[in-house]
């Protein structure tokens, strides 16, 4: 399924981004930029800015970007298609899809919500009205739900016969079965997914019901819950979270947003004041959930046992984490009692919990701390190890030596030793040592001025293009997002919108943050010169390294790096010209040809 390429462009040049943009906040003109409060959180002073000509914008505080495309399905909560398909009509472009059934699937997807839809209105009428669903109706009060309620979450509940719903909606086999609310026994009799349970009904961040989950009465038959099925033409439990329909306003407003186990877990949560909590529906945190929570907040906490927020899943947080820009917390509930349960003995305490809930990997940590055994040194080292373990998960380096600080702290050991010690507890490789925190300092700082020439070159080169291009190569840029924004930009000979959709997420952000800033004032040939002699130092301690490790003393290799070293030295000053530059610029050619 597909709009053809060349409509999806039209669109995009056709459309007037600050137009749209101003539908949900104010923009004014700053220079050759257009700025105002960010859409998408709550700020007092304008990071929001948009680059109009090229028709993007980009926020300096919570990082959103895009095009007019992105900001309509963020703003508007529709996937690609349906975007495209808004500004299209907005101005009046006909559009061609690549599947000539478009249409029709499109139109089979509406007939099945509106099946749903009005399976939702049936089960919620037998909950409030027929004799038979007092059992459902008194489960519900027994966990403090009135009919308001009810209304409020559109609870139900299914008949026990085999075909109630069947025979009202007055639908084939397949429609039931496409919609996941039947199909047909071996008997070739209509019958019913759902029976005799208290129904929830799940809807998408838009609001249209997809699905279902259904909750067994105390004396039921068959499992505790039972959802829709994966086999369902509209519904995929890998992506839909429950209640994000009610919960996206608070969680855009705060730019946090609660990750539950399960509807009741939601409900309670809302009754308390916790309008921002969603459940995953009958399945584990997945990256399709990840991906959809990024949309609607940066922040995600878990509210639910540490052991089922993360059991052998730290690894999967913190790839989200680094991939989505996420920050996962896990909120500390008192023992035994879930969301739904804390709501209605101790509201304000299920508030508060949510409230002052701890990064994921500092949760564990304290969890592992208060278990242990700091009686005596022997158990406070052991202690302090498996504290540690838990650090060695974290891919972040800065990360891990923050909290290996606090470990030693903690169970009375040295930093250093402990550190030491890391090294034998998982692969070396896992866990880069350096030796000591004048060299981390040293390092970190060399880091820095490498992203800071790196992104002064990438500015000129998108901004004004021609000072720059044709001094500037792979070899100059020696961390990688800057290396693939380079290569994406050269690829496409300068075309920014072909690069930013070749790219990966964190490649096509960076490019869209420069374009949506103002054009630099910096020198581009002081740039160069920076840029340069940061590469010269680096391939003179790569080869250095090199000479030492296998004890090459080759007079080349040396020379190599004499040359390297000198080079960078005298780059200290900016040359008077570009002249001056040209050997060392040949030395990189040859060295990378």
């Amino acid at each position: 399924m597909g709009i053809v390429d060349e409509d999806v462009r039209r669109v995009r040049d056709q459309t007037d981004i600050v137009q749209i943009i101003n539908q949900h906040t104010q923009l004014r003109k700053v220079g050759t930029r257009w700025q105002g409060l960010c859409p998408f959180h709550d700020e007092n002073t304008p990071s929001f800015s948009v680059n109009y000509e090229l028709g993007v914008y980009y926020c300096f505080g919570c990082r959103a970007s895009g095009d007019a495309i992105t900001f309509v399905r963020e703003k508007e909560n529709l996937d690609f298609a349906g975007a495209v398909e808004y500004l299209a009509a907005r101005a009046n472009i006909s559009l061609r899809y690549t599947d000539k059934n478009e249409n029709e699937n499109r139109g089979r997807r509406k007939e099945l919500l509106d099946l749903v839809g009005k399976a939702v209105d049936f089960y919620h009428d037998c909950l409030l009205n027929r004799p038979e669903a007092r059992p459902a109706r008194d489960y519900l009060k027994l966990r403090g739900y009135n009919s308001e309620i009810a209304k409020r979450f559109s609870l139900g509940w299914a008949p026990a016969e085999w075909d109630e719903l069947s025979k009202h909606l007055k639908v084939s086999a397949d429609d039931l079965k496409d919609a996941g609310l039947g199909g047909l026994n071996r008997y070739g009799k209509p019958y019913d997914f759902f029976r005799d349970r208290v129904m929830f009904p799940i809807f998408n961040e838009k609001g249209e019901p997809i699905g279902f989950g259904g909750r067994q009465l105390p004396d039921g038959e068959g499992p505790k819950y039972k959802n829709t099925s994966d086999a369902a033409k509209i519904y995929s439990k890998s992506q839909v979270l429950y209640g994000l329909n009610w919960a996206k306003t608070e969680a855009g407003r705060l730019s946090e947003i609660v990750v539950c186990e399960g509807y009741t877990d939601v409900i309670g949560a809302h009754l308390a004041g916790v309008e921002r909590a969603v459940a995953t529906c009958g399945t584990a945190l997945t990256e399709d959930h990840a991906q959809k929570l990024k949309r609607f907040a940066p922040r995600v906490v878990l509210a639910f046992d540490a052991d089922n927020a993360g059991q052998n899943a730290a690894e999967r947080v913190y790839g989200w984490e680094e991939k989505f820009g996420l920050q996962f917390a896990i909120a500390n509930l008192p023992d035994g009692l879930d969301p739904g349960e804390l709501s209605r003995e101790d509201p304000a305490a299920l508030r508060q919990s949510i409230e002052e809930a701890k990064p994921f990997l500092q949760f564990l940590i304290d969890r592992e701390l208060k278990r242990g055994d700091l009686s005596s040194p022997e158990r406070q080292a052991r202690t302090a190890e498996e504290a540690a373990r838990l650090v060695l998960e974290h891919p972040n380096p800065m990360v891990r030596d923050a909290y290996v600080m606090k470990i030693a702290d903690a169970c009375h050991v040295d930093p250093e030793e402990l550190r030491r010690r890391m090294q034998n507890l998982a692969p070396r490789a896992h866990v880069k040592q350096r030796s000591n925190s004048e060299t981390i300092e040293r390092e970190e700082i060399f880091e820095i001025e490498i992203a800071g020439a790196e992104r002064q070159a990438l500015e000129i080169l998108l901004h004004r293009r021609e000072e720059i291009v044709d001094y500037l190569m792979p070899a100059l840029f020696l961390t990688g997002v800057a290396r693939e924004a380079y290569e994406a930009v050269e690829e496409v000979e300068g075309d920014f919108h072909a690069a930013r959709e070749a790219s990966e997420e964190s490649v096509a952000s960076v490019l869209v943050e420069i374009v949506a800033s103002e054009s630099p004032e910096e020198d581009s040939l002081g740039v160069i010169s920076r840029l340069l002699a940061l590469a010269a130092e680096r391939k003179a301690a790569e080869l250095s390294a090199v000479a030492r490790s296998e004890d090459n003393f080759d007079s080349d290799l040396v020379n190599d790096i004499q040359y390297l070293r000198g080079q960078a030295a005298g780059l200290r000053e900016v040359p008077e010209d570009i002249e001056a530059l040209k050997p060392l610029f040949e030395w990189f050619r040859s060295a990378t040809t």
